[in-house]
């Protein structure tokens, strides 16, 4: 599976869980460490275990193994490493304070048409 579709599918697995203010930059022209982020916020720390058990869930079912899973236990901030995609799962404050998207301000917006 391409990375791009990659993405996409983890979206749509966060949005399953309710995930809120999806956005996946391409990070793949300004950085060597993966092509996509996919960030998203949750309400609460189980809403963010919820998300990322569901994305691990189901990713899993098309033969691709996560490289790494950080924060997982203490869930404000859950990354998901797929190595071509890179998950953050935040409480809405986290997401604030770390504001991922400022500081890759120069990614671009990938957007999918339904």
């Amino acid at each position: 599976m391409d990375s791009k579709l990659l993405a996409k599918n983890i979206k749509e697995a966060a949005d399953d869980k309710k995930a809120q203010d999806i956005l996946i930059l391409d990070i793949s022209e300004i950085s060597p460490i993966t092509d996509y982020f996919v960030i998203c916020s949750a309400q609460n720390k189980i809403q963010v275990k919820a998300i990322a058990d569901n994305i691990e869930e189901k990713i899993q079912k098309e033969g691709i193994l996560m490289l790494h899973k950080e924060g997982y236990n203490e869930s404000l901030w859950t990354l998901l490493d797929y190595g071509d995609v890179v998950v953050h799962i935040f409480t809405q404050t986290e997401r604030e304070f770390y504001s991922l998207e400022k500081l890759w301000s120069d990614a671009k917006k990938v957007t999918f048409d339904d």
